[in-house]
């Protein structure tokens, strides 16, 4: 008896989708409605003309749809996502008289801020509007004070603190933010408000839709409705127990400062390569009529100048295939991916132990320190660096020009992992080649995986057997110090964590005689 495969429910305004493909580019001075000092600003960040996700989501945003319906949009990576919502949004502020928050843009990691924001910040001045940025492993006194603008104080006059509270007043029009600080800012920040906020951006929705993010959400949802109408009952409650009475919850009715108008609703952008079809999830964000954006038929779709290749090796001889490869693709852009951040920094640590290979490799992944992380990465799109041994740290939304090949050294365990790897190259119209290394056992489930991508036959890629042949000589000499390398650091983590658990143990009555 044949067992029917379980379907997953799909919501129903999922089943009639806006194709993206209807769409075609639009050049910069024809493109309808845009604010002239945004088309300066465009033209000078070398755009002549916008990109069929970009006019899509304008006629939704700016033209006939004018921001009706929230927008959920399901878009390969590097087809212009980042743009398609923050020139309407920008576009929408750039009327406003006076500055407070009204525009929230949430991402998963530091470094997918950093670089959205630099996007906000390239077009969002040209119209008068302040761009701000709350992400972890920075100082949050500097990002207060960046964030929030205090009054002048004339010396020698008594204030009462709660005026002088009163008085604190946003210093930024749009805030890119990762969880973890919003929520700081939101908890501890005299103040911060999200209740003037009128547009709340998802970028990289099926990962902060995970549970290790979910708290943000409710928080977000509930402190921006009115006191008088809970939508979000869950959040009510969440609130509540979690962090008993906040204070910027949005006013019902009118909002101060505006001369009588009524508070607008918040408009909903969620955005992902590879977004949740998943109902419980997508209900989290209470989505408003919501209106599915995809490119065509897929729900899983690969850059449209991708080429892909299966490279198969030998058992044991993978590192060989990898030096050999890079060797062939010589200074171009290259990304070499990996199942985990340990993999990651032992493949970067044997590459360089091979000798002069005449190519510049570094380590990127989540072991290591933010500021190492951050130099690696601006020498990667500086050209100092031609190679970049990475865990999936990297592989959602990052941004880096000219890399023009993508490399699974470890094959990706799910064709959404494959398609945001893959995505780091083949951007904004460029075209790209993604290689994957398998050995004989991986190719019937590879095969599988991709035809996910409606992608049936991915052709074979042949290294020279010469190229293997000479290599293997500094492969066994690299191998030999990789093991001594290893073992030398597992020696330093033992003692470092002998030494803290002995300062652990330590009485404090004897570390006040020491």
């Amino acid at each position: 008896m044949e067992v029917k495969k379980r379907s997953t429910p799909i919501l129903p305004w999922m089943r009639s989708p806006v194709d993206v493909n209807q769409f075609e580019a639009c050049a910069l001075n024809l493109f309808p409605c845009l604010d002239p000092r945004l088309e300066v600003a465009l033209d000078k960040m070398g755009f002549s003309s916008l990109f069929p996700v970009q006019v899509a989501v304008w006629q939704e945003t700016i033209g006939p749809g004018a921001f009706e319906r929230d927008l959920c949009i399901n878009s390969p990576t590097g087809s212009g996502k980042t743009l398609a919502y923050a020139l309407p949004i920008v576009q929408k502020l750039s009327t406003r008289s006076v500055k407070c928050l009204r525009a929230l843009v949430v991402l998963p990691t530091r470094d997918l801020a950093l670089q959205v924001k630099e996007v906000f910040a390239a077009i969002a001045p040209a119209v008068g509007l302040s761009v701000g940025l709350a992400v972890g492993q920075s100082s949050i006194a500097d990002e207060i004070s960046e964030l929030i603008k205090r009054p002048k104080l004339e010396a020698g006059i008594c204030y009462d603190p709660e005026d002088v509270t009163c008085e604190l007043q946003s210093s930024v029009d749009i805030l890119v933010a990762t969880p973890g600080r919003l929520m700081d800012h939101i908890n501890s920040t005299k103040g911060f408000t999200l209740e003037h906020l009128c547009y709340l951006v998802v970028d990289e929705t099926d990962r902060l839709l995970r549970e290790a993010y979910q708290s943000w959400l409710p928080t977000v949802l509930q402190l921006t409705q009115s006191n008088e109408e809970s939508l979000f009952p869950l959040a009510n409650s969440f609130l509540s127990s979690t962090f008993g009475s906040l204070k910027t919850i949005r006013r019902c009715g009118v909002e101060r400062g505006f001369k009588g108008k009524s508070h607008p609703r918040l408009v909903k952008m969620v955005l992902s390569a590879t977004l949740t079809q998943d109902p419980s999830k997508l209900a989290q964000l209470n989505l408003h009529h919501p209106l599915l954006m995809t490119t065509g038929k897929r729900r899983y779709q690969l850059p449209e100048k991708l080429e892909s290749y299966k490279l198969i090796c030998e058992s044991n001889l993978r590192p060989l295939y990898l030096v050999a490869l890079l060797q062939e693709l010589g200074e171009e852009k290259c990304i070499v991916f990996t199942s985990s951040t340990e993999s990651t920094h032992r493949l970067c640590t044997l590459l360089n132990l091979f000798g002069d290979l005449g190519i510049k490799i570094k380590e990127y992944s989540g072991l290591q320190r933010q500021s190492r992380r951050s130099k690696t990465l601006k020498s990667f799109r500086e050209g100092k660096v031609q190679v970049l041994v990475s865990s999936d740290a990297m592989t959602r939304g990052m941004d880096v020009q000219g890399v023009r090949n993508v490399i699974n050294y470890d094959i990706p365990a799910y064709i959404k992992t494959y398609i945001h790897r893959a995505g780091r190259t083949a951007r904004a119209g460029q075209a790209g080649r993604c290689f994957t290394l398998l050995h004989k056992y991986e190719v019937k489930r590879f095969k599988k995986m991709l035809q996910k991508a409606d992608n049936e036959s991915v052709p074979h890629y042949s290294v020279p057997s010469s190229s293997i042949e000479s290599l293997r000589a500094a492969y066994n000499s690299a191998l030999g110090k990789l093991k001594e390398t290893v073992e030398s650091e597992a020696s330093r983590k033992r003692k470092f964590g002998s030494k803290f658990l002995k300062l652990s143990r330590t009485k404090p009555t004897d570390r006040r005689k020491g």
